[in-house]
Protein backbone atom coordinates (compact mmCIF):
# COMPACT_ATOMS: atom_id res chain seq x y z
CA UNK A 1 0.00 0.00 0.00
CA UNK A 2 1.32 3.60 -0.88
CA UNK A 3 2.12 5.98 1.65
CA UNK A 4 -0.12 8.74 1.56
CA UNK A 5 1.50 12.00 -0.29
CA UNK A 6 2.85 14.90 2.20
CA UNK A 7 1.04 18.15 1.05
CA UNK A 8 3.57 20.89 -0.20
CA UNK A 9 3.86 24.76 0.10
CA UNK A 10 1.27 26.49 1.69
CA UNK A 11 -0.30 23.46 2.10
CA UNK A 12 1.98 22.25 4.63
CA UNK A 13 2.12 25.22 6.57
CA UNK A 14 -1.52 25.58 6.68
CA UNK A 15 -1.65 22.05 8.66
CA UNK A 16 -1.13 22.71 12.20
CA UNK A 17 0.25 18.87 12.44
CA UNK A 18 2.53 19.16 10.41
CA UNK A 19 3.40 22.90 10.35
CA UNK A 20 6.89 23.44 11.81
CA UNK A 21 6.96 27.35 10.26
CA UNK A 22 10.88 28.58 11.06
CA UNK A 23 11.74 25.39 12.28
CA UNK A 24 12.06 23.20 9.11
CA UNK A 25 15.35 22.58 8.04
CA UNK A 26 16.85 23.63 4.88
CA UNK A 27 16.80 20.35 3.35
CA UNK A 28 12.99 20.41 3.97
CA UNK A 29 12.44 23.13 2.68
CA UNK A 30 13.77 22.06 -0.52
CA UNK A 31 12.11 18.96 -0.70
CA UNK A 32 8.62 20.74 0.62
CA UNK A 33 8.86 23.45 -1.78
CA UNK A 34 8.80 26.15 1.04
CA UNK A 35 11.97 28.02 -0.24
CA UNK A 36 10.74 31.73 -0.31
CA UNK A 37 7.70 31.08 2.00
CA UNK A 38 9.48 31.12 5.02
CA UNK A 39 12.45 33.68 7.12
CA UNK A 40 15.73 32.25 6.03
CA UNK A 41 17.01 31.93 9.88
CA UNK A 42 15.85 27.83 10.72
CA UNK A 43 14.78 27.81 14.26
CA UNK A 44 14.53 25.33 17.02
CA UNK A 45 11.74 24.44 18.86
CA UNK A 46 12.90 25.88 22.55
CA UNK A 47 13.78 29.43 20.54
CA UNK A 48 10.08 29.02 19.24
CA UNK A 49 8.62 28.78 22.13
CA UNK A 50 10.99 31.73 23.95
CA UNK A 51 9.42 33.76 21.16
CA UNK A 52 5.88 33.14 21.69
CA UNK A 53 6.19 33.30 25.19
CA UNK A 54 7.51 37.10 24.21
CA UNK A 55 3.97 37.74 22.35
CA UNK A 56 2.05 35.86 24.90
CA UNK A 57 3.56 38.08 27.35
CA UNK A 58 2.61 41.25 25.55
CA UNK A 59 -1.12 40.69 25.50
CA UNK A 60 -3.10 43.04 27.67
CA UNK A 61 -5.73 40.60 29.45
CA UNK A 62 -6.47 36.64 29.99
CA UNK A 63 -9.05 36.58 27.01
CA UNK A 64 -6.58 38.27 24.73
CA UNK A 65 -3.92 35.66 25.92
CA UNK A 66 -5.92 32.51 25.30
CA UNK A 67 -7.04 33.71 21.99
CA UNK A 68 -3.65 33.92 21.00
CA UNK A 69 -3.23 30.24 22.21
CA UNK A 70 -6.07 29.11 20.47
CA UNK A 71 -4.62 30.36 17.32
CA UNK A 72 -0.83 29.06 17.87
CA UNK A 73 -3.05 25.95 18.16
CA UNK A 74 -4.71 26.10 15.00
CA UNK A 75 -1.17 27.50 13.59
CA UNK A 76 1.51 24.84 14.39
CA UNK A 77 0.43 22.40 17.72
CA UNK A 78 3.81 20.79 18.10
CA UNK A 79 4.75 24.55 19.34
CA UNK A 80 1.17 25.21 20.96
CA UNK A 81 1.95 22.13 23.34
CA UNK A 82 5.74 22.78 23.78
CA UNK A 83 4.81 26.53 25.06
CA UNK A 84 2.17 25.33 27.50
CA UNK A 85 4.88 22.34 28.91
CA UNK A 86 7.66 25.06 29.39
CA UNK A 87 4.83 27.81 31.23
CA UNK A 88 2.06 25.10 32.36
CA UNK A 89 1.58 26.90 35.89
CA UNK A 90 0.84 30.26 34.16
CA UNK A 91 -1.10 28.65 31.06
CA UNK A 92 -2.85 26.01 31.98
CA UNK A 93 -5.49 28.93 33.91
CA UNK A 94 -5.76 30.33 30.77
CA UNK A 95 -6.39 27.42 28.01
CA UNK A 96 -8.72 25.76 30.69
CA UNK A 97 -10.06 27.22 33.84
CA UNK A 98 -11.18 29.64 34.45
CA UNK A 99 -10.84 31.89 31.32
CA UNK A 100 -12.46 29.39 29.42
CA UNK A 101 -15.61 30.17 30.81
CA UNK A 102 -14.82 33.54 29.68
CA UNK A 103 -13.65 32.18 26.18
CA UNK A 104 -17.29 30.22 26.00
CA UNK A 105 -19.62 33.13 26.87
CA UNK A 106 -17.18 35.51 23.91
CA UNK A 107 -17.43 32.18 21.26
CA UNK A 108 -19.14 33.61 18.51
CA UNK A 109 -17.15 36.90 19.34
CA UNK A 110 -13.98 35.08 19.07
CA UNK A 111 -14.42 32.36 16.38
CA UNK A 112 -11.52 32.70 13.96
CA UNK A 113 -11.32 28.56 12.83
CA UNK A 114 -13.08 25.46 13.04
CA UNK A 115 -11.71 23.00 15.10
CA UNK A 116 -14.00 19.70 15.79
CA UNK A 117 -17.13 18.78 14.89
CA UNK A 118 -20.96 20.97 15.10
CA UNK A 119 -23.25 18.21 15.16
CA UNK A 120 -26.89 20.42 15.09
CA UNK A 121 -30.51 18.59 15.99
CA UNK A 122 -31.85 20.26 12.87
CA UNK A 123 -29.16 17.73 10.85
CA UNK A 124 -29.84 15.00 13.73
CA UNK A 125 -30.66 12.35 10.85
CA UNK A 126 -27.11 13.08 9.20
CA UNK A 127 -25.05 12.87 12.55
CA UNK A 128 -22.81 9.34 10.89
CA UNK A 129 -22.79 11.07 8.13
CA UNK A 130 -21.08 14.41 10.28
CA UNK A 131 -19.01 12.49 12.12
CA UNK A 132 -17.71 11.07 8.90
CA UNK A 133 -17.10 14.42 7.87
CA UNK A 134 -14.20 14.27 10.68
CA UNK A 135 -10.56 15.45 10.18
CA UNK A 136 -8.78 12.15 10.57
CA UNK A 137 -9.95 9.16 10.70
CA UNK A 138 -8.18 7.69 13.57
CA UNK A 139 -9.88 8.86 16.97
CA UNK A 140 -8.37 8.11 20.42
CA UNK A 141 -10.66 10.38 22.35
CA UNK A 142 -13.93 12.26 21.69
CA UNK A 143 -15.16 15.18 24.60
CA UNK A 144 -18.46 15.79 23.81
CA UNK A 145 -21.08 18.45 25.23
CA UNK A 146 -24.50 20.28 24.55
CA UNK A 147 -23.48 23.58 26.02
CA UNK A 148 -25.88 23.25 28.15
CA UNK A 149 -23.96 23.90 32.14
CA UNK A 150 -20.80 25.07 31.37
CA UNK A 151 -18.50 25.57 34.14
CA UNK A 152 -20.11 28.18 36.38
CA UNK A 153 -22.22 30.18 34.01
CA UNK A 154 -24.82 27.93 32.46
CA UNK A 155 -26.08 27.65 29.24
CA UNK A 156 -24.05 28.99 26.38
CA UNK A 157 -25.22 26.84 23.93
CA UNK A 158 -22.63 26.55 20.71
CA UNK A 159 -19.99 28.28 22.71
CA UNK A 160 -19.74 25.39 24.86
CA UNK A 161 -17.37 23.91 22.03
CA UNK A 162 -14.47 25.89 24.03
CA UNK A 163 -15.13 22.98 26.36
CA UNK A 164 -14.23 20.02 24.27
CA UNK A 165 -11.55 22.18 22.49
CA UNK A 166 -9.69 23.12 26.02
CA UNK A 167 -10.67 19.38 27.49
CA UNK A 168 -8.55 17.89 24.36
CA UNK A 169 -5.88 20.21 24.99
CA UNK A 170 -4.94 18.62 28.35
CA UNK A 171 -5.55 15.05 27.41
CA UNK A 172 -2.55 15.84 24.98
CA UNK A 173 -0.43 18.21 27.41
CA UNK A 174 -0.58 15.94 30.09
CA UNK A 175 -2.11 12.57 29.14
CA UNK A 176 0.00 13.04 26.00
CA UNK A 177 -2.71 11.53 23.62
CA UNK A 178 -1.56 12.75 20.15
CA UNK A 179 -3.46 15.51 19.11
CA UNK A 180 -4.45 14.34 15.85
CA UNK A 181 -6.50 11.42 17.38
CA UNK A 182 -8.38 13.71 19.58
CA UNK A 183 -12.30 15.10 18.06
CA UNK A 184 -14.12 17.61 20.19
CA UNK A 185 -17.79 18.08 19.53
CA UNK A 186 -20.73 20.13 20.37
CA UNK A 187 -24.43 19.27 19.99
CA UNK A 188 -26.15 21.68 19.49
CA UNK A 189 -29.36 21.29 20.76
CA UNK A 190 -30.39 24.81 20.83
CA UNK A 191 -30.05 27.24 23.89
CA UNK A 192 -32.48 28.64 26.72
CA UNK A 193 -29.72 31.92 27.01
CA UNK A 194 -31.54 34.75 25.76
CA UNK A 195 -28.41 37.14 25.45
CA UNK A 196 -27.15 34.52 23.35
CA UNK A 197 -30.31 33.99 20.94
CA UNK A 198 -30.78 37.76 20.98
CA UNK A 199 -26.73 38.50 19.80
CA UNK A 200 -26.79 39.05 15.64
CA UNK A 201 -23.70 37.28 15.96
CA UNK A 202 -24.37 34.14 17.90
CA UNK A 203 -22.97 31.25 15.48
CA UNK A 204 -25.39 28.44 16.94
CA UNK A 205 -29.00 27.38 16.18
CA UNK A 206 -31.28 30.04 17.05
CA UNK A 207 -33.60 28.03 18.66
CA UNK A 208 -34.84 27.48 22.25
CA UNK A 209 -33.19 23.93 23.79
CA UNK A 210 -34.70 20.15 22.48
CA UNK A 211 -36.29 19.34 25.62
CA UNK A 212 -37.81 15.53 26.67
CA UNK A 213 -37.92 12.68 24.66
CA UNK A 214 -36.68 14.17 21.09
CA UNK A 215 -33.56 14.92 23.21
CA UNK A 216 -32.63 11.89 24.32
CA UNK A 217 -33.41 10.45 21.18
CA UNK A 218 -30.85 13.01 19.34
CA UNK A 219 -28.59 11.65 22.43
CA UNK A 220 -29.34 7.91 21.10
CA UNK A 221 -28.78 8.78 17.22
CA UNK A 222 -25.15 10.24 18.48
CA UNK A 223 -24.14 7.33 20.09
CA UNK A 224 -25.29 4.94 17.63
CA UNK A 225 -23.20 6.82 15.02
CA UNK A 226 -20.20 6.59 17.73
CA UNK A 227 -20.20 2.95 17.96
CA UNK A 228 -20.66 2.57 13.97
CA UNK A 229 -17.80 5.15 13.00
CA UNK A 230 -15.61 5.22 15.99
CA UNK A 231 -16.48 2.00 18.40
CA UNK A 232 -12.99 1.82 19.80
CA UNK A 233 -12.97 5.60 20.89
CA UNK A 234 -13.18 7.06 24.19
CA UNK A 235 -16.35 9.37 24.38
CA UNK A 236 -16.31 12.09 27.26
CA UNK A 237 -19.50 13.73 28.06
CA UNK A 238 -18.79 17.07 29.45
CA UNK A 239 -20.85 20.02 31.19
CA UNK A 240 -24.17 18.19 30.61
CA UNK A 241 -27.11 19.50 33.06
CA UNK A 242 -27.82 17.64 35.94
CA UNK A 243 -31.13 15.91 34.56
CA UNK A 244 -29.22 14.63 31.87
CA UNK A 245 -25.68 13.69 32.83
CA UNK A 246 -26.37 10.96 35.15
CA UNK A 247 -28.89 9.53 32.84
CA UNK A 248 -27.25 9.38 29.69
CA UNK A 249 -23.97 7.79 31.74
CA UNK A 250 -25.89 5.25 33.40
CA UNK A 251 -27.89 4.40 29.65
CA UNK A 252 -24.38 3.93 27.84
CA UNK A 253 -21.61 3.08 30.26
CA UNK A 254 -22.13 -0.45 29.14
CA UNK A 255 -22.28 -0.19 25.63
CA UNK A 256 -19.25 1.73 24.48
CA UNK A 257 -16.02 3.08 26.21
CA UNK A 258 -17.59 6.36 27.75
CA UNK A 259 -17.78 8.20 31.28
CA UNK A 260 -18.79 11.85 32.11
CA UNK A 261 -15.98 13.46 33.29
CA UNK A 262 -18.03 16.19 36.10
CA UNK A 263 -19.77 13.25 37.69
CA UNK A 264 -16.94 10.56 37.82
CA UNK A 265 -13.73 12.94 37.10
CA UNK A 266 -14.61 15.62 39.59
CA UNK A 267 -15.28 12.77 42.28
CA UNK A 268 -12.29 10.55 41.54
CA UNK A 269 -9.95 14.11 42.26
CA UNK A 270 -11.91 14.96 45.09
CA UNK A 271 -11.55 11.62 46.32
CA UNK A 272 -7.97 12.36 46.49
CA UNK A 273 -7.70 15.47 47.62
CA UNK A 274 -9.97 14.31 50.44
CA UNK A 275 -8.01 11.06 51.47
CA UNK A 276 -4.77 13.20 51.71
CA UNK A 277 -6.24 15.47 53.91
CA UNK A 278 -7.65 12.64 56.23
CA UNK A 279 -4.11 11.64 56.42
CA UNK A 280 -2.69 14.97 56.98
CA UNK A 281 -5.42 15.05 59.82
CA UNK A 282 -4.38 11.82 61.59
CA UNK A 283 -7.88 10.42 60.96
CA UNK A 284 -9.77 7.54 58.83
CA UNK A 285 -12.37 7.45 55.89
CA UNK A 286 -15.01 5.71 58.21
CA UNK A 287 -14.80 8.65 60.86
CA UNK A 288 -16.08 11.91 58.78
CA UNK A 289 -18.73 13.53 58.68
CA UNK A 290 -19.55 15.17 55.23
CA UNK A 291 -21.17 18.70 54.43
CA UNK A 292 -22.24 19.20 50.78
CA UNK A 293 -23.78 22.53 49.38
CA UNK A 294 -25.05 21.19 45.79
CA UNK A 295 -26.53 18.36 44.64
CA UNK A 296 -26.39 18.00 41.25
CA UNK A 297 -24.89 15.14 39.12
CA UNK A 298 -21.25 16.43 40.66
CA UNK A 299 -21.94 16.22 43.88
CA UNK A 300 -23.91 13.21 43.92
CA UNK A 301 -20.88 11.53 42.09
CA UNK A 302 -18.22 12.65 44.37
CA UNK A 303 -20.46 11.39 47.76
CA UNK A 304 -20.99 8.09 45.27
CA UNK A 305 -17.27 7.84 45.72
CA UNK A 306 -16.67 8.77 48.95
CA UNK A 307 -19.27 6.66 50.15
CA UNK A 308 -17.56 3.49 48.45
CA UNK A 309 -13.89 5.00 49.89
CA UNK A 310 -16.05 4.58 53.85
CA UNK A 311 -17.30 1.23 52.72
CA UNK A 312 -13.73 -0.10 52.03
CA UNK A 313 -12.58 1.15 55.36
CA UNK A 314 -15.07 -0.79 56.98
CA UNK A 315 -18.42 1.34 57.44
CA UNK A 316 -21.79 -0.82 55.95
CA UNK A 317 -23.23 0.93 52.48
CA UNK A 318 -26.12 1.99 54.69
CA UNK A 319 -23.71 3.14 57.85
CA UNK A 320 -21.75 5.32 55.27
CA UNK A 321 -24.72 7.26 53.73
CA UNK A 322 -25.71 8.37 56.85
CA UNK A 323 -22.60 10.44 57.42
CA UNK A 324 -23.66 12.39 54.55
CA UNK A 325 -25.26 15.71 54.78
CA UNK A 326 -26.51 17.14 51.07
CA UNK A 327 -27.93 20.79 50.64
CA UNK A 328 -29.51 22.23 48.10
CA UNK A 329 -31.45 25.21 47.36
CA UNK A 330 -34.66 23.49 48.69
CA UNK A 331 -32.41 22.82 52.15
CA UNK A 332 -31.31 19.79 53.55
CA UNK A 333 -32.18 16.11 51.53
CA UNK A 334 -34.28 14.30 53.81
CA UNK A 335 -36.80 11.73 53.58
CA UNK A 336 -39.89 13.98 53.67
CA UNK A 337 -38.76 15.56 50.35
CA UNK A 338 -40.54 14.54 47.28
CA UNK A 339 -38.56 16.30 44.79
CA UNK A 340 -35.40 14.32 45.27
CA UNK A 341 -33.68 12.28 42.40
CA UNK A 342 -32.40 8.78 42.84
CA UNK A 343 -29.35 10.18 43.17
CA UNK A 344 -30.54 12.50 45.95
CA UNK A 345 -32.91 9.71 47.55
CA UNK A 346 -29.58 7.22 48.68
CA UNK A 347 -28.25 10.53 50.87
CA UNK A 348 -31.21 11.81 52.44
CA UNK A 349 -31.55 12.24 56.01
CA UNK A 350 -34.12 9.97 58.09
CA UNK A 351 -36.75 12.58 58.89
CA UNK A 352 -36.35 11.42 62.55
CA UNK A 353 -32.86 12.13 62.45
CA UNK A 354 -33.63 15.88 62.22
CA UNK A 355 -37.20 16.36 64.21
CA UNK A 356 -35.89 18.41 66.44
CA UNK A 357 -34.07 20.89 63.90
CA UNK A 358 -34.71 24.14 63.30
CA UNK A 359 -36.08 25.48 60.05
CA UNK A 360 -36.05 28.43 57.88
CA UNK A 361 -38.66 29.11 55.71
CA UNK A 362 -40.40 27.35 54.01
CA UNK A 363 -39.90 24.60 56.49
CA UNK A 364 -35.97 23.77 54.78
CA UNK A 365 -33.02 22.77 56.65
CA UNK A 366 -30.17 25.34 55.63
CA UNK A 367 -26.55 25.07 55.53
CA UNK A 368 -25.93 26.86 58.54
CA UNK A 369 -28.41 24.67 60.70
CA UNK A 370 -26.49 21.77 59.57
CA UNK A 371 -23.40 22.65 60.50
CA UNK A 372 -24.90 23.58 63.79
CA UNK A 373 -25.97 20.64 65.05
CA UNK A 374 -23.38 18.14 63.64
CA UNK A 375 -19.46 17.62 63.95
CA UNK A 376 -18.57 18.48 60.29
CA UNK A 377 -15.10 17.47 59.50
CA UNK A 378 -15.66 17.76 55.15
CA UNK A 379 -17.13 20.49 53.89
CA UNK A 380 -17.61 20.39 49.97
CA UNK A 381 -19.16 23.26 47.72
CA UNK A 382 -20.41 22.10 44.60
CA UNK A 383 -23.09 24.76 44.43
CA UNK A 384 -21.69 27.79 41.92
CA UNK A 385 -23.17 29.97 45.34
CA UNK A 386 -20.76 32.51 46.00
CA UNK A 387 -19.59 33.14 49.25
CA UNK A 388 -21.89 30.52 50.71
CA UNK A 389 -19.75 29.19 53.00
CA UNK A 390 -19.72 32.14 55.93
CA UNK A 391 -17.55 33.20 58.62
CA UNK A 392 -20.12 32.08 61.74
CA UNK A 393 -20.32 28.40 60.25
CA UNK A 394 -16.34 28.05 59.33
CA UNK A 395 -15.89 29.17 62.80
CA UNK A 396 -18.68 26.93 63.97
CA UNK A 397 -17.19 23.78 62.13
CA UNK A 398 -13.26 24.78 63.22
CA UNK A 399 -15.35 24.99 67.06
CA UNK A 400 -15.45 21.30 66.80
CA UNK A 401 -12.48 19.85 64.57
CA UNK A 402 -8.97 20.26 64.90
CA UNK A 403 -8.15 20.18 61.34
CA UNK A 404 -11.02 20.84 58.96
CA UNK A 405 -11.29 20.11 55.43
CA UNK A 406 -12.82 22.56 53.52
CA UNK A 407 -13.33 22.15 49.75
CA UNK A 408 -15.08 25.10 47.23
CA UNK A 409 -15.11 23.42 44.28
CA UNK A 410 -17.45 25.70 42.18
CA UNK A 411 -16.12 27.21 39.29
CA UNK A 412 -14.68 29.81 37.87
CA UNK A 413 -13.43 31.62 40.49
CA UNK A 414 -15.92 34.26 40.99
CA UNK A 415 -18.21 31.20 41.52
CA UNK A 416 -16.32 29.88 44.89
CA UNK A 417 -18.30 29.30 47.98
CA UNK A 418 -15.19 30.86 49.84
CA UNK A 419 -12.14 32.47 49.26
CA UNK A 420 -9.22 30.71 51.05
CA UNK A 421 -7.58 33.46 52.82
CA UNK A 422 -11.12 33.58 54.37
CA UNK A 423 -11.07 29.79 55.50
CA UNK A 424 -7.62 30.18 56.72
CA UNK A 425 -7.85 33.12 58.48
CA UNK A 426 -11.28 31.90 60.31
CA UNK A 427 -9.55 28.54 61.45
CA UNK A 428 -6.51 30.01 62.90
CA UNK A 429 -4.61 28.61 60.07
CA UNK A 430 -5.77 24.94 60.82
CA UNK A 431 -8.31 24.11 57.70
CA UNK A 432 -7.34 21.94 55.20
CA UNK A 433 -7.76 23.57 51.51
CA UNK A 434 -8.63 22.59 48.16
CA UNK A 435 -10.26 24.60 45.70
CA UNK A 436 -11.51 23.86 42.09
CA UNK A 437 -10.12 26.92 40.52
CA UNK A 438 -6.79 28.72 40.85
CA UNK A 439 -5.78 30.81 44.05
CA UNK A 440 -2.81 31.96 45.27
CA UNK A 441 -0.77 31.26 48.64
CA UNK A 442 -2.43 32.39 51.62
CA UNK A 443 0.07 34.48 54.13
CA UNK A 444 -0.77 33.39 57.61
CA UNK A 445 1.53 34.66 60.60
CA UNK A 446 4.89 33.49 59.56
CA UNK A 447 3.73 30.77 57.21
CA UNK A 448 3.07 31.09 53.29
CA UNK A 449 0.28 28.18 52.74
CA UNK A 450 -0.63 27.31 49.09
CA UNK A 451 -3.40 26.39 48.18
CA UNK A 452 -3.84 23.21 46.09
CA UNK A 453 -6.40 23.39 42.84
CA UNK A 454 -8.90 19.87 43.06
CA UNK A 455 -8.54 20.18 39.31
CA UNK A 456 -9.93 17.31 37.18
CA UNK A 457 -6.64 17.91 35.05
CA UNK A 458 -5.22 15.11 37.42
CA UNK A 459 -8.18 12.65 36.25
CA UNK A 460 -9.17 12.66 32.94
CA UNK A 461 -5.80 13.07 30.51
CA UNK A 462 -4.68 9.78 33.00
CA UNK A 463 -7.55 8.45 32.40
CA UNK A 464 -7.60 8.66 28.56
CA UNK A 465 -3.80 7.40 28.93
CA UNK A 466 -4.56 4.08 31.05
CA UNK A 467 -7.56 3.65 28.78
CA UNK A 468 -5.37 3.37 25.59
CA UNK A 469 -2.33 2.21 26.78
CA UNK A 470 -4.16 -0.97 28.66
CA UNK A 471 -6.57 -1.87 26.06
CA UNK A 472 -9.89 -1.45 28.51
CA UNK A 473 -13.08 -2.45 26.76
CA UNK A 474 -14.98 -0.19 29.26
CA UNK A 475 -14.62 2.47 32.00
CA UNK A 476 -15.55 1.90 35.27
CA UNK A 477 -16.29 3.31 38.45
CA UNK A 478 -13.67 1.10 40.16
CA UNK A 479 -11.04 2.52 37.71
CA UNK A 480 -11.84 6.06 38.50
CA UNK A 481 -11.77 4.94 41.97
CA UNK A 482 -8.54 3.65 41.47
CA UNK A 483 -7.21 7.00 39.79
CA UNK A 484 -8.53 8.81 43.01
CA UNK A 485 -6.11 6.44 45.70
CA UNK A 486 -3.57 6.41 42.97
CA UNK A 487 -3.57 10.89 42.93
CA UNK A 488 -3.81 10.81 46.98
CA UNK A 489 -0.71 8.53 47.32
CA UNK A 490 0.64 11.26 45.61
CA UNK A 491 0.47 14.32 48.18
CA UNK A 492 3.12 15.92 48.77
CA UNK A 493 1.28 16.75 52.73
CA UNK A 494 2.49 14.59 54.43
CA UNK A 495 6.28 15.62 53.51
CA UNK A 496 6.22 18.95 54.40
CA UNK A 497 4.19 21.43 56.43
CA UNK A 498 2.23 23.52 54.70
CA UNK A 499 2.93 21.80 51.75
CA UNK A 500 -0.40 21.52 49.27
CA UNK A 501 -2.95 18.76 49.44
CA UNK A 502 -2.07 18.08 45.85
CA UNK A 503 0.63 17.80 43.97
CA UNK A 504 2.03 20.83 41.72
CA UNK A 505 0.64 21.63 38.48
CA UNK A 506 4.03 20.76 36.87
CA UNK A 507 4.14 17.36 37.51
CA UNK A 508 0.88 16.80 35.96
CA UNK A 509 2.52 14.71 33.03
CA UNK A 510 4.10 12.45 35.63
CA UNK A 511 1.82 11.89 37.77
CA UNK A 512 -0.58 10.96 35.28
CA UNK A 513 1.76 8.31 35.13
CA UNK A 514 0.71 6.63 37.93
CA UNK A 515 -2.74 7.53 37.27
CA UNK A 516 -2.64 6.16 34.59
CA UNK A 517 -1.01 2.81 35.10
CA UNK A 518 -3.53 2.49 38.37
CA UNK A 519 -6.02 3.10 35.99
CA UNK A 520 -5.10 -0.15 33.67
CA UNK A 521 -4.52 -2.36 36.24
CA UNK A 522 -8.07 -2.07 37.80
CA UNK A 523 -9.05 -2.51 34.06
CA UNK A 524 -7.34 -5.77 34.12
CA UNK A 525 -8.27 -6.58 37.38
CA UNK A 526 -11.67 -6.73 36.11
CA UNK A 527 -10.97 -8.53 32.80
CA UNK A 528 -11.84 -5.42 30.87
CA UNK A 529 -7.98 -5.24 29.37
CA UNK A 530 -5.71 -7.75 28.12
CA UNK A 531 -3.43 -8.80 30.71
CA UNK A 532 0.09 -8.31 31.24
CA UNK A 533 2.87 -7.37 34.36
CA UNK A 534 2.66 -4.11 36.43
CA UNK A 535 5.80 -3.67 34.91
CA UNK A 536 4.80 -3.97 31.08
CA UNK A 537 1.71 -1.73 32.10
CA UNK A 538 4.33 0.75 32.84
CA UNK A 539 6.32 0.62 29.90
CA UNK A 540 3.59 0.79 27.90
CA UNK A 541 1.75 4.01 29.23
CA UNK A 542 5.11 5.63 29.49
CA UNK A 543 5.39 4.85 25.28
CA UNK A 544 1.68 5.99 24.61
CA UNK A 545 2.69 9.64 26.23
CA UNK A 546 3.08 11.86 23.50
CA UNK A 547 5.91 14.82 23.55
CA UNK A 548 5.97 17.64 21.61
CA UNK A 549 8.80 17.73 19.59
CA UNK A 550 8.96 17.64 15.90
CA UNK A 551 9.11 14.66 13.42
CA UNK A 552 11.10 15.11 10.50
CA UNK A 553 9.16 15.90 7.49
CA UNK A 554 10.08 14.37 3.78
CA UNK A 555 7.79 15.25 0.70
CA UNK A 556 6.79 11.82 -1.45
CA UNK A 557 5.60 11.54 -4.66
Amino acid sequence: MSQPTIPRGTAVLEDPALNKDTAFTLDERGALGLDGLLPPVVETLEQQSRRCYMAFSRKQDDLERHIYLRALQDTDETLFYRLLLDHVEQMLPIVYTPVVAKACAEFSHIYRRPRGLFIAYPLRDRVRELLANRPRPDVDVIVVTDGERILGIGDQGVGGMGIPIGKLSLYSLIGGIHPTRTLPIVLDVGTNNTERLEDPEYLGWRHERVAGQSYFDFIDQFVTAVKAEMPQTLLQWEDFATPHARPILERYRDELLTFNDDIQGTAAVALGAISAAIKVAASAMREQQVVFLGAGSAATGVADYICAAMVADGLSQEDARRRFWIVDLAGLLHSGRTDLTPAQRRYAQPEERIAGWRRGEPGKIALGEVIANIEATILIGLSTAAGAFTEPMVREMARKVRRPIIFPLSNPTEKSEAVPADLIRWTEGRALIATGSPFPPVEFGNRRIPVAQCNNVFIFPAVGLGVIASGARRVTDQMLLAAGRALGEQTPALGALDAPLLPAIRDLRRIAVEVAVAVGAEAQRQGLAPASTLGELRRNVVHRQWEPTYDAVASKS
